[in-house]
């Protein structure tokens, strides 16, 4: 297979991963299905764990996997290789009585998540998604096809608008309409739980998003672009999914690979699924227990670890060059991107960006660097959470983007592909 109809493969597999995860928590469930089906086993927190050595392991919390291989040789001090990634993307979240409506429209109470460019939602057709926590204490995923949409005031109705710029008031203008009707007559739950076989009268609680119901797609010259919903960060997900597998198939990898899948990225990370929580803690703390390793030994493993921290970064943008630093400016199609900040923004620093270099060398693919324009502010991600947490050495990489926080985001199918071979690089180096 040639290196374009692999990275086609690679994409067309990455867009069936994202139709199966619109909420983060049927993506940190999509990661256990997928790796299950290739012999790891699920691990329940609650229960004791089986021996460590030669195992293949996976575990979901809430909206976060974590998932590891152990080399079966296996040592006290053996060091681990982290792919960190996160599972949530911008977007909206249902309210409590989500059931709203006015002048015979039936619509759904959100409130916004993270910071999503909020133009690109409207117009679209979206589904609902995410978990309702029943009263006979099970928690159940659900999703629905397409059934919400935020529709744009025609410009007919506001003249100004292309002129003036299109500025949405965030409590009375995104809230989207499902259907027809008095809302006293309907329930938006209802059709929530009805996608997944649920009794409404049974829903004690509910984590619910908006998410695009569209299919990802390739198109451009020679194929070269995919656009998606949910690639920052679901790219990377997909990425170490693949990777890992890949590593638990060829056998023995040197260090134990882990693919740390995070939820609440977006909001900041502070919560027990999230990088700034303990559930990465927790996960490795379990493992070396496993092995048999004091604290001094689990120090020792750490000194010797990397963690590499793969989120989405910015493209250049052919019409807002300025808003880019006016030397480096990656692009689509060039390959995966090392991040970099003097305000460790990213954890990246000079050893790091010698091992990413190795590591991409190891893998066949060219790799860029980003820096953010001085004059505008830099984003952050899970590297400096994870490193400040662990003390581990922590790289941020990625793949360059347009349309960051859109509902529909488009990256080069050249670039996800390569990212994949990069990560089984790192997580066999």
């Amino acid at each position: 297979m040639s290196h374009a109809e692999s990275a086609r493969a690679h994409v067309e597999d990455l867009a069936d991963f994202v139709a199966a995860s619109p909420s983060s928590y049927h993506a940190a469930e999509e990661v256990a299905r997928r790796l299950e089906a290739q012999g790891f086993t699920r691990l329940d927190e609650t229960e004791a764990w089986p021996a460590q050595r030669g195992g293949r392991y996976v575990i979901v919390r809430d909206g976060a996997a974590i998932a590891w291989v152990v080399p079966s040789n296996a040592t006290t001090t053996t060091p681990v290789h982290v792919l960190g990634a996160h599972t949530d993307s911008p977007g909206f979240k249902l309210k409590p009585q989500p059931t709203t409506g006015a002048r015979g429209w039936l619509q759904a109470a959100v409130e916004v998540y993270g910071g999503p460019l909020l133009n690109s939602w409207l117009d679209r057709e979206l589904r609902l998604a995410g978990r309702l926590a029943l009263a006979d204490g099970r928690v159940v995923l659900a999703a629905t096809g397409p059934l919400l949409r935020i529709p744009q005031l025609a410009i007919h109705l506001d003249r100004g608008v292309n002129n003036n710029g299109l500025v949405l008031d965030k409590q009375n203008e995104t809230q989207p309409v499902w259907g027809l009707g008095d809302p006293i007559d309907a329930d938006l739950l209802a059709e929530l739980a009805a996608s997944a076989g649920a009794d409404p009268a049974e829903v004690r609680g509910f984590d619910a998003v908006l998410a695009d119901s569209a299919r990802g797609a390739i198109f451009g010259k020679d194929d070269a672009f995919f656009a998606s919903g949910r690639l920052d960060d679901l790219a990377s997900v997909h990425a170490g999914v693949v990777a890992l597998g890949h590593v638990a198939a060829d056998g023995d990898p040197r260090a134990i690979a882990v693919l740390a899948a995070f939820d609440h990225e977006e909001l900041g990370s502070a919560s027990r699924s999230g990088a700034a929580g303990p559930v990465l803690e927790d996960v490795l703390e379990r493992i070396y227990a496993g092995l048999g390793a004091d604290a001094v030994e689990v120090h020792r493993a750490y000194a010797a670890s990397w963690c590499l921290s793969s989120d989405v970064g910015h493209s250049v943008h052919p019409n807002y060059a300025g808003k880019h630093d006016p030397v480096v400016q990656p692009v689509l199609g060039s390959g995966p991107i090392l991040k970099l900040n003097a305000n460790q923004r990213y954890a990246t620093d000079a050893v790091g960006s010698a091992a990413w270099r190795a590591w991409c060398e190891s893998a066949g693919v060219s790799t860029q660097e980003f820096v953010s324009n001085n004059d505008v502010p830099c984003g952050s991600t899970i590297g400096p959470i994870t490193a400040t947490r662990l003390g581990i050495r922590t790289v941020d990489v990625g793949i360059p983007i347009l349309s960051m926080h859109s509902a529909r985001e488009l990256a080069g199918v050249s670039d996800l592909h390569d990212l994949a071979a990069v990560a089984k690089a790192f997580f066999t180096a």
